[in-house]
């Protein structure tokens, strides 16, 4: 059993900056893909970025190519999300999501691909 833990969300104006951090326990996150996943009021979740543990491939929606950069940190187990000139689109809470996805685009922005999901934490963009 995986459990994920968000930090790091908050309130920012557009143009701003937020780190989320995603951490695990209870094992490690060795052979998943990881990811982040957002729903917006009235929206579905829909996915925003996603790794491979081992190896490191990236993947991103269109809308945050540019802006945001997915990374982690092996020694503690973390990932993270750097989001840089944040929009008002960008406020949703931001899910953490974990599992043993398939090679391919399309399985890892499917959020039926993962098996694990964090509480989420709320990013808000100030216009």
């Amino acid at each position: 059993q995986v459990q994920l833990v968000e930090s790091g969300g908050g309130l920012v104006q557009a143009g701003g900056s937020l780190r989320l951090s995603c951490a695990a326990s209870g094992r490690t996150f060795s052979g998943y893909t990881v990811g982040w996943f957002r729903r917006a009021p009235g929206k579905e979740r829909e996915f925003v970025a996603a790794i491979r543990w081992s190896g490191g491939s990236t993947y991103y929606a269109d809308s945050v190519k540019g802006r945001f950069t997915i990374s982690r940190d092996s020694a503690k187990n973390t990932m993270y999300l750097q989001m840089n000139s944040l929009k008002p689109e960008d406020t949703a809470l931001y899910y953490c999501a974990a599992g043993i996805v398939s090679i391919g685009q399309l399985f890892v922005t499917t959020k039926n691909s993962y098996d694990y999901w964090g509480q989420g934490t709320q990013v808000t963009v100030s216009s």
